[in-house]
């Protein structure tokens, strides 16, 4: 494994990418203020591991060689370990209080571990082998791997190969005798400027005719052909400022780009699919499946970083005993504690795959993915009812800082007397952060459409959830058929 120091060592020694931000060639994305609080967060996942109380819960016995590696390179083996992965999540969230980013491809790990295996018994291939070649070099070098499935997608009422530009959906363009040619984009790729490597996917099930879509691979992420575009996030600029304390999470943030395939060619030896369509169900599902149950975790500890600033705003406000304040943190609890124990749940109902890594319950990973589709939002509804009419109007920390408007603000905006007006400031602009600002993105629009908008999220629930099993229970009950099998 590799040290916090040795992974931000290592972006810097990745070959020059092509990485737009706001128009302009970023030339050293690891000193860009923009981007460096998201490879903060990413650091946190090496330090972590680094230290003896947090060791058990970031790191992992490999399945391969019974080495110590990071957990976020492991093959799940149990319950426990799916458990255990809940857990961390929640203890980087709480830390971070963002996106901490390597969950993606550590989820598109797992998936591809089962769905390789079953498509090499169906059809005589070497994938499985391939990606456990690849994954020994993963634990070895101790990576960050981006996971990227979603296309850009075009009109969503048209399959990949009914396009009117066939690029929507990334692809199969050539087969060379040293590898694969592909073209296309991958949208809302989090973390992945701050990757070593990166696994893409297909993003939805495929027809025959979609074959050509049907592909799944590994690349360096410093791969000739490849150009990202940085996405904007609300108040990003603040970073640029002089003063920090008006980004609200000072030291940590997520990350999310447009990356596009210009014609990249993959070696063999780290392709994983290549035209198997009739596939692509099963590794999205699985996939979609794992990174569900993720967000049981990492949301919940954003949670309660959000509850813990409102209930420090309750004390600033003079309110904390104040009946209707009580019920409003008891309900953000409440809420945030349902997202957990969803995460925990289907991981304690967790199956062995053929290819003998672990897979989560999928029912109640969309159950815990759509319930996160909602409770965070109410969370941050509640945090800015708490909050009050301060969070949007705020002065700004220049204003704290001048001479002249610096004490009258010390003044009139002074609470509780116990607590410093700046406290309350720096209170202020984390929630806002949290529920308006660059944070946001991570807690809010990811809580929504990440791993799936809450469509995709029902249509696996009624898929999974057995109709005709509880009819046949109430029938039995009713006395319609008494006879009939006991649902289970």
């Amino acid at each position: 494994m590799i040290t916090a120091a040795e992974y931000v060592e290592s972006l810097k020694r990745l070959k020059k990418r092509q990485i737009y931000l706001a128009g302009e060639l970023v030339d050293d994305p690891v000193a860009h203020p923009i981007i460096r609080p998201s490879i903060n967060a990413v650091a946190l996942t090496y330090r972590l591991a680094e230290m003896e109380e947090h060791a058990p819960l970031m790191t992992a016995t490999s399945a391969l060689t019974g080495k110590r590696v990071n957990r976020f390179s492991h093959l799940h083996q149990d319950a426990h370990d799916l458990i255990m992965k809940v857990e961390m999540q929640r203890l980087l969230g709480q830390l971070t209080g963002s996106c901490f980013q390597r969950c993606v491809g550590w989820d598109a790990l797992n998936a591809l571990w089962s769905t390789t295996y079953e498509m090499d018994q169906a059809g005589g291939t070497a994938y499985h082998d391939r990606l456990k070649a690849y994954l020994a070099e993963w634990e070895e070098r101790d990576w960050t791997v981006a996971g990227s499935m979603t296309d850009p997608k075009g009109n969503r009422r048209l399959s990949p190969s009914a396009q009117a530009d066939p690029d929507l959906y990334l692809h199969l363009v050539e087969r060379r005798p040293e590898g694969m040619v592909v073209r296309g984009a991958k949208a809302h790729q989090t973390g992945i400027l701050n990757a070593h490597e990166i696994i893409v996917m297909p993003t939805m099930s495929l027809r025959a005719e979609d074959s050509n879509y049907a592909v799944s691979f590994a690349l360096p992420a410093d791969s000739a052909g490849l150009i990202y575009i940085y996405g904007r996030q609300s108040c990003d600029t603040r970073k640029l400022e002089p003063t920090r304390t008006d980004v609200g999470n000072i030291n940590y943030g997520g990350q999310e780009a447009l990356v596009i395939f210009n014609d990249v060619l993959v070696p063999w030896e780290r392709v994983f699919m290549c035209g198997e369509w009739n596939f692509a169900s099963t590794l999205v599902e699985r996939f979609s499946g794992y990174h569900r149950q993720s967000y049981g975790g990492c949301k919940a500890g954003m949670g309660d970083v959000l509850i813990g600033a409102a209930s420090a705003l309750a004390v600033c406000h003079g309110l904390e005993k104040t009946s209707h304040i009580k019920d409003k943190l008891t309900e953000m609890i409440h809420l945030n504690e349902t997202l957990f124990s969803c995460g925990i749940a289907c991981s304690a109902l967790g199956q062995t795959t053929k290819a003998g890594n672990y897979l989560i319950d999928q029912l109640l990973a969309n159950v815990c993915k759509l319930n996160v589709t909602r409770f965070p939002y109410e969370i941050a509804r509640l945090a800015q009812d708490i909050a009050g009419g301060l969070l949007v109007t705020l002065p700004s920390d220049q204003d704290f800082q001048s001479p002249l408007m610096g004490p009258l603000l010390e003044k009139y905006l002074a609470g509780e007397d116990a607590v410093k007006t700046g406290e309350r400031q720096q209170l202020l602009r984390l929630v806002e952060a949290m529920t308006l600002g660059t944070v946001a993105a991570c807690y809010l629009t990811e809580s929504m459409h990440g791993a799936g908008s809450p469509q995709a999220q029902r249509i696996m629930i009624q898929r999974l959830a057995n109709l005709s099993g509880k009819e046949s229970l109430a029938r039995r009950l009713a006395g319609i058929d008494p006879d009939g099998l006991v649902y289970t």
